[in-house]
């Protein structure tokens, strides 16, 4: 979510590790809402003795009591004298009969966040008593739970710095299924979903009265794939995560221990199958796997078409055919580099200036076999999509090539390839590509272009949506600039 914490930091006088104690109860306080059945509100106090509300949070397992988003705003003022009673106390405080409306039934409780001795913030819990009816034994467990955690957060022991705090996908949630233990790691209660996890592993007795460690090693065919931690949440020791695989089942688990002033008195375990998660995960791995061997594969493909080119144009007599071979071998290099890039990585685009840096010089040694030309690189690319990377990366092949054969015609000189990203008026990106030598320049004449140039203008206009200008150069010789819109060969 968003830092919610911004608006007070000017008065805020947050001490080490406050604020951050605040967003970990803010990135999990949605299993206290689930399972105290109400809304949570969180309050700070402001400089003028009132209240704002920094954070909502709205119940999993029953409806909202707030239709409409307050954060930002200031405490009614009918809420205002149990926050502050709240806050002075230093415990949790509940409003009485009396002061229901008598358009809602709502219980409302203020618990006051103290950590190291200081009250940062007040939670307030809005419970709907108004469809009354007995409540079940999964009702008043949750909420004993919730009252358990929200009373560890008067104590400072909740939430837990050694909690969690990576990716929360899979992550085990209220309704997927919950575990109460004692101090012993027995469980006390489970909820149905909570047995109908472990029916699926491969328990079929009640889990109430058993150890929850001995059930669960009991399930396990290979002990010797455990995780470490699993003995610890098993037991409820520490507020830790582990995932158990029995009979193509996988379970993952989450442990919050319950303390109280003086000692541990026991902990709640949730879990959640994530089978079909796991299942799915594996056939992306094996689906990217598949992508990278691909693009392998049509690299080697590529090498040795260039090998055989290479290998028929020694036989070659002509000078002219020798040389239209050798130009095929190098374009076919250039797309062997691209896919061997692509077969390194997942990411759907592709470092340009790592791959430029190996194919710009390969590119002008090709095209000199017999004679020096420098080759100097300036400016990034940066990272390009990778259906952007082909086209372009034949472009520079193409131009350097004609740089070397045609401007530095049986002459030493140096070829620049410069890049650079700009933005226009609508905010797209604009690469430009410059590519110059020092050669004789351009010619007098129109001349009509060869195979190599009609690759250049299809690829720039048609693949990558851009325009080509060639012109002569500041201090003699040629530059070509290229203009690209990166949105548009993105967009493809």
């Amino acid at each position: 979510m968003a830092i919610f914490t911004d608006p007070i930091k000017e008065y805020a006088e947050f001490g080490p590790g406050d604020a951050e104690w605040l967003h970990l109860l803010v990135g999990d306080w949605q299993l206290v809402a689930g399972l105290a059945f109400a809304d949570l509100a969180l309050w700070f106090p402001t400089p003028d003795g009132s209240y704002v509300a920094l954070a909502h949070v709205r119940p999993s397992t029953t409806h909202t009591v707030f239709h409409s988003d307050f954060v930002g705003e200031r405490i009614r003022a009918d809420l205002k004298p149990l926050v502050d009673l709240a806050r002075q106390s230093q415990t949790i405080e509940r409003s009485r009969e009396s002061d229901w409306t008598t358009e809602m039934a709502m219980r409302v409780e203020a618990v006051p966040m103290v950590r190291n001795g200081r009250t940062l913030a007040i939670i307030t819990s809005h419970m709907d008593l108004s469809s009354s009816r007995m409540p079940s034994r999964l009702e008043l467990t949750y909420r004993q739970c919730a009252y358990d955690l929200l009373h560890m957060c008067t104590l400072g022991l909740w939430p837990d710095f050694a909690s969690p705090t990576g990716s929360r996908r899979g992550a085990p949630r209220v309704g997927d299924g919950l575990i109460r233990l004692d101090a012993e790691g027995i469980v006390q209660y489970a909820s149905p979903n909570g047995v109908s996890a472990y029916r699926r592993l491969g328990d079929v007795e009640s889990l109430e009265g058993r150890s929850l460690a001995e059930i669960t090693t009991g399930l396990l065919k290979d002990r010797r794939m455990v995780d470490e931690t699993l003995p610890l949440v098993v037991t409820g020791r520490m507020p830790w995560r582990t995932e158990i695989e029995s009979r193509g089942v996988s379970l993952s688990l989450r442990a919050i221990p319950l303390r109280n002033e003086t000692e541990r008195f026991g902990a709640l375990v949730l879990c959640r199958d994530v089978s079909e998660l796991r299942r799915r995960e594996m056939e992306l791995v094996s689906k990217d796997a598949t992508i990278r061997e691909i693009h392998h594969r049509v690299k080697n493909n590529l090498q040795t078409v260039a090998a055989l080119l290479r290998m028929q144009s020694r036989r070659m007599d002509s000078d002219e055919a020798k040389q239209g071979l050798e130009q095929a071998m190098c374009r076919v290099a250039t797309i062997a580099l691209v896919h061997e890039t692509l077969s390194q990585g997942l990411a759907q685009n592709v470092d340009f200036d790592e791959l430029t840096g190996r194919q710009f010089r390969l590119s002008a040694e090709v095209a000199s076999p017999a004679r020096t030309v420098r080759t100097e690189r300036s400016g990034d690319f940066g990272e390009l999509p990778s259906e952007f990377a082909t086209p372009l990366a034949l472009v520079i092949n193409e131009l350097v090539t004609n740089a070397v054969e045609h401007g530095l015609h049986d002459r030493k000189g140096t070829v620049w390839l410069t890049a650079s990203r700009k933005r226009r008026g609508d905010d797209a990106e604009v690469p430009n590509v410059c590519v110059a030598d020092d050669g004789v320049g351009l010619p007098e004449e129109n001349r009509s272009e060869g195979l190599g140039l009609q690759i250049v203008r299809t690829l720039v206009t048609s693949e990558l949506g851009g325009s080509i200008e060639w012109k002569p150069r500041e201090g003699g010789g040629t530059r070509v600039d290229i203009s690209l819109v990166l949105d548009h060969a993105a967009g493809r």
